[in-house]
């Protein structure tokens, strides 16, 4: 399921067809153009801009695109103005869902992601109602073959991580979103690419999804707010498992 198996969402991103290239890259563009105005166009003194551009280049965006979105940002160039918004929200079988948003109408976006709620059995609520069952943390997952668990731990550890899990998918390296561009830089120092790189809502606890359904409509409402073109990232605390 999309959801908490961050590692499930990653295959699937990476069978990106090129058919959603052009989607994959208008999230980026906003989302660079976004960081740059609030942090600047440098990538090395923004670090949220660092890791778009990185993502950028592991999406195999043209570089004019890049220079583009943060020329629009700094104001180098005209463009629309854009804004983040985070939504909470309930689906099918009480799922909890943050959906992250980058947009230049509001007014246009939660209408959108509020009729995608209400076509597949959920709502909206209220802010912090959903918030509060999610870590606000740095996350990277890392392929077993890219790092053993005890360089990795001593390393992130050192770098500001505040832990690494292993499991059998490979290693996620958690660490607060102030440590993030520190953890980056130690990862990348030592040749280490991760699969996944964001500030990212982790779910705290999980709800188990036992109904095929049930299921099967979860992820109907996670391709569904995939295809809203200001819809950056979605967190959800389902486990089908």
């Amino acid at each position: 399921m999309a959801g908490h198996n961050k590692w499930s969402k990653v295959k699937r991103a990476k069978a990106v067809t090129d058919a959603r290239k052009g989607k994959v890259f208008s999230r980026l563009a906003r989302e660079i153009t976004l960081a740059a105005k609030s942090g600047g166009g440098e990538p090395e003194a923004n670090a949220r801009l660092r890791t778009l551009v990185l993502k950028a280049r592991e999406a195999n965006m043209p570089a004019e695109n890049v220079t583009r979105a943060i020329k629009k940002g700094t104001g180098e160039l005209p463009g629309v103005t854009y804004e983040d918004v985070t939504y909470e929200a309930y689906g099918p079988g009480g799922v909890a869902f943050v959906v992250v948003v980058t947009t230049d109408n509001k007014q246009r976006a939660a209408q959108e992601v509020r009729s995608i709620f209400s076509r597949h059995g959920g709502n909206l609520a209220g802010a912090g109602s959903v918030l509060f069952q999610f870590l606000h943390a740095g996350q990277f997952l890392i392929a077993q073959e890219n790092a053993t668990e005890d360089g990795l731990m001593e390393l992130a550890l050192e770098a500001g991580a505040d832990d690494v899990i292993a499991s059998e998918h490979g290693y996620e390296v958690r660490c607060d979103i102030h440590a993030f561009d520190k953890v980056a830089h130690a990862l990348e120092a030592k040749g280490i690419k991760p699969e996944s790189s964001e500030i990212a809502h982790i779910p705290v606890t999980t709800v188990p999804i036992a109904d095929p359904a049930t299921a099967q409509t979860l992820q109907k409402l996670h391709d569904a707010l995939d295809e809203i073109d200001d819809v950056q990232a979605v967190f959800s605390n389902e486990d089908s498992a």
